[in-house]
């Protein structure tokens, strides 16, 4: 097994880096790595595929979606292959990564982003939720991290606390859903969200990656309805 880089960003956050794994019995793929630390790759994306289709299953008539964390776009993909969804918003703190996906760096990148109902916004995930007007959006997916257990940036600990997840909330119609994701379970979100929301559900998600197995899970809450 071979890597070569492809790009490289120092960020306030530190290094962000984009690498091909070239293997001699399988195919070429794509990983990002952040400070050094595995973030996703292109092989392995059913994770990202089944936080978009969990959310959305939520949802009567998610409209308006709000993805937190770029990634290498799979789950802004799995978004935009529903048909009912009319605008995701796409929040990404680093443009570098933004820029590899215009560029093409990102292979798939330009064809995504040239589709009509992706709104791109470079900022804290954080900040573009507290100037949201309330009622916004109808989903809200967050993977900006690997979960609370297995922080890449520490100061991503504030976004599976309580405040972050009340400016969600206000951020959310009535009927409108969270789904976040971490690569272990996480009791103490799942507590955090049921409080905030009145309910949470996490999903076990089994999967193969870089010859071992993970589990890697998807906790979903919703607003309620209006009456």
């Amino acid at each position: 097994m071979e890597y070569v880089e492809i790009a490289r960003a120092e960020t306030e956050r530190g290094e962000l880096v984009l690498r091909e794994r070239r293997d001699e019995n399988g195919p070429t793929s794509l990983e990002l790595r952040a400070n050094g630390v595995f973030v996703m790759d292109t092989l392995e994306v059913s994770t990202e595929q089944a936080l978009a289709e969990s959310a959305l299953a939520q949802v009567e008539h998610p409209r308006a979606v709000i993805v937190a964390g770029l990634g290498l776009g799979f789950t802004m993909h799995a978004v935009l292959a529903d048909t009912r969804v009319e605008k995701v918003a796409v929040v990404e703190i680093e443009q570098a990564l933004v820029d590899w996906m215009r560029a093409g760096t990102i292979p798939h990148g330009p064809a995504l982003l040239a589709d009509e109902r992706v709104v791109m916004v470079v900022a804290d995930i954080a900040e573009a939720l507290a100037e949201a007007p309330p009622s916004s959006y109808d989903l809200l997916l967050l993977d900006v991290d690997n979960g609370p257990g297995y922080l890449v940036h520490d100061v991503n600990a504030a976004l599976y606390e309580t405040p972050f997840l009340e400016s969600a909330r206000q951020a959310l119609r009535p009927g409108g859903a969270i789904a976040v994701w971490s690569a272990a379970d996480a009791p103490e979100l799942a507590d955090r969200m049921r409080s905030v929301f009145g309910n949470a559900t996490g999903y076990g998600h089994d999967v193969r990656l870089q010859d071992r197995d993970e589990t890697y899970w998807l906790f979903v809450s919703r607003v309620p309805s209006e009456a």
